[in-house]
């Protein structure tokens, strides 16, 4: 039996999954959060086969999350079902070890084989994005995308050079070198084209 932890901030999307997924003989929901948070502290308590999260959900994101479960002692792998068919999002969720990579449109059948693929060792890409995640290479340095996702929940320079222990200057160094890579006009601007491109 291949025991699944869902992670899902929307109550009717963790419900439908979790019901179409107990469907399946040899799967079963140990426990479902609706954050990232409690999904950690559950991850912990049950050390389920399988992590399913949406990336968007509050206190801690599914990338986050990822991350978390990978720097945990546990067999737990992490499949992220999204509605982001963002290459930036694709690249990042690889890059913490996330080992499937799925869209929430997908057949019920699809997920549940996807599942059953990561548990056996190997890897679920959503094959509509997989070709675009390695044609569209994010230009962001670390740094770049902390002060852009700052800027972006509306926070003065000078707020955010405080927040990340930076001059005012050297923020406005980073921030004008992303509105350069983006091409984009000005801060706001960048900090949209970033997270549509699933870069922030």
């Amino acid at each position: 039996m291949i025991t699944i932890l869902i992670a899902e901030d929307q109550t009717l999307v963790a419900g439908a999954l979790a019901a179409l997924l107990e469907i399946e003989p040899d799967l079963t929901i140990v426990a479902t959060a609706p954050d990232g948070d409690q999904a950690l502290a559950l991850i912990k308590q049950h050390q389920p086969n399988i992590l399913l999260t949406d990336i968007e959900m509050p206190h801690r994101t599914g990338l986050e999350l990822a991350q978390a479960v990978a720097d945990l002692d546990v067999d737990t792998k992490t499949i992220i079902v999204t509605t982001f068919a963002r290459p930036g999002y694709l690249r990042r969720a690889l890059e913490v070890g996330a080992r499937g990579y799925l869209l929430k449109d997908s057949p019920a059948a699809e997920l549940a084989e996807a599942i059953r693929r990561v548990h056996g060792g190997g890897r679920a890409i959503a094959a509509e994005i997989a070709e675009q995640a390695w044609t569209a290479p994010d230009p962001l340095t670390d740094r770049e995308r902390q002060i852009l996702r700052l800027a972006r929940e509306g926070l003065s320079t000078k707020a955010i050079a405080n927040t990340v222990h930076l001059s005012e200057g050297t923020v406005r160094n980073y921030t004008s070198e992303a509105i350069a890579k983006l091409h984009a006009e000005n801060r706001i601007d960048a900090a949209r084209i970033a997270h549509d491109k699933g870069w922030l």
